[in-house]
């Protein structure tokens, strides 16, 4: 159980070269295969990209349970990029809500972090920013995000085995 409530960080060993996991983590067609969106564009530092959520390849039970969200607009900014490294994006967590004006909230922050392990590479993804989201929603994007990177550290674990 994950103590705080403005912070899910979440880590999986890849047994892939760092540029094999760079490459599903820097390029936006290979992230939306594994992540489940289809992006309009590529990942550019200080740019916000838009895309819709389409369901996962790299795995069916996943895959099933984001057909309902199939079609729905995604968008998000990309902050940072430092090749081989290190790359951050800004999004509204748990965006699926019809009824909701997510533009008025702000962004909680996701960065994804490589680091040399013996067995391969350790991948670690921390989203933060959840203690200034709106009371209303705050428990709920954040158990939905908790639960959702738990299922994308194992997509990207499948997606680098498979493709």
């Amino acid at each position: 159980m994950n103590a705080s409530t403005d912070r899910i960080e979440k880590q999986v060993l890849l047994n892939a070269s760092r540029e094999r996991v760079w490459r599903a983590l820097s390029e936006a067609d290979q992230f939306g295969i594994w992540f489940g969106v289809r992006f309009d564009g590529p990942f550019v530092a200080g740019e916000m990209l838009t895309g819709h959520i389409v369901p996962t390849q790299a795995d069916e039970n996943v895959a099933a349970m984001q057909k309902p969200y199939e079609g729905m607009p995604f968008a998000w900014r990309v902050e940072t990029i430092e090749p081989m490294q290190r790359i951050a994006f800004r999004w509204h967590p748990y965006g699926v809500e019809k009824d909701v004006d997510y533009e008025s909230e702000p962004m909680t922050l996701i960065v994804f972090e490589l680091r040399n392990a013996p067995e391969g590479i350790l991948l670690t993804v921390a989203e933060s920013g959840f203690d200034k989201l709106p009371p209303e929603r705050r428990a709920k994007a954040f158990a939905a995000n908790e639960g959702g990177w738990t299922h994308q550290m194992k997509l990207i674990e499948q997606y680098l085995a498979r493709f």
